[in-house]
């Protein structure tokens, strides 16, 4: 299982995923779930992957190896939403080659679940979540945000916070008590985290910051973030009939 979560503000994108992996409590690993298509002032492409590793692994390769081909690509797509439409076929077409007679009645999911977004010159960013089937939908003003994968530890604040005017730097605080609240109560959720942000039109270079174990801001964050809750908790008032 992972999480991640990806957001479409005014201000820009934020896309941020844990890294790890596991087959059982005793067989876990760590794995990048970010995967960043760019051509320098003309496109950024941002893919955070959930389900089945091998699945969404074959996803991402063919999707790269693909670019140096003559055949549609991730870097020929017109439009954000021509891409999220080949990332979902290219899903589609993993899955019917992996899914084979072999597999039936074995109970192996081969589903992967994708988040895809970015800019691509001449329009807005945008932001999808293809789903295993190959279908999608976009990220709207009434909901600005996707999660993928063990997310509902971590929505009750995104809930509460993020609306289409909230800052970056505000955004990328809640999603980080989001992971933290996630890490908190999931095994199969965990450090590091990979996090991008990306300011609307400036097709600046992608630059995914890794938060470990050790980082002293994450640490602080999570620290002040339950002692902030323990003591709103504390004053809280009581009801009449506890006392009873």
């Amino acid at each position: 299982m992972t999480y991640c979560v990806a957001m479409r503000l005014e201000a820009g994108l934020l896309f941020a995923s844990d890294s790890r992996t596991n087959a059982g409590v005793d067989h876990i690993a760590t794995f990048r779930k970010m995967s960043v298509f760019e051509q320098p002032g003309e496109r950024l492409i941002v893919l955070l992957s959930a389900g089945n590793l091998a699945t969404t692994q074959s996803v991402i390769s063919l999707l790269t190896q693909r670019l140096k081909g003559q055949e549609e690509h991730l870097f020929k797509c017109p439009s954000m939403y021509d891409v999220a439409e080949l990332v979902g076929r290219t899903v589609k077409e993993v899955v019917a080659r992996d899914a084979d007679a072999q597999s039936l009645g074995q109970g192996v999911d081969f589903g992967g679940n994708f988040i895809v977004g970015g800019q691509i010159r001449g329009e807005a960013p945008r932001l999808f979540h293809v789903y295993a089937q190959g279908n999608f939908i976009e990220a709207c003003e009434d909901t600005p945000y996707f999660q993928i994968g063990e997310s509902k530890y971590g929505k009750p604040i995104i809930d509460r916070v993020i609306k289409p005017k909230t800052s970056l730097k505000e955004a990328a605080k809640c999603t980080l008590i989001s992971f933290d609240s996630t890490i908190r109560s999931n095994l199969s959720v965990g450090l590091p985290i990979d996090m991008l942000l990306y300011k609307t039109d400036s097709f600046a270079p992608a630059d995914p910051h890794r938060i470990t174990a050790d980082d002293p801001y994450f640490n602080k964050l999570r620290r002040g973030w339950g002692e902030g809750l323990r003591k709103t908790f504390e004053k809280l008032p009581d009801e009449d009939w506890f006392n009873k």
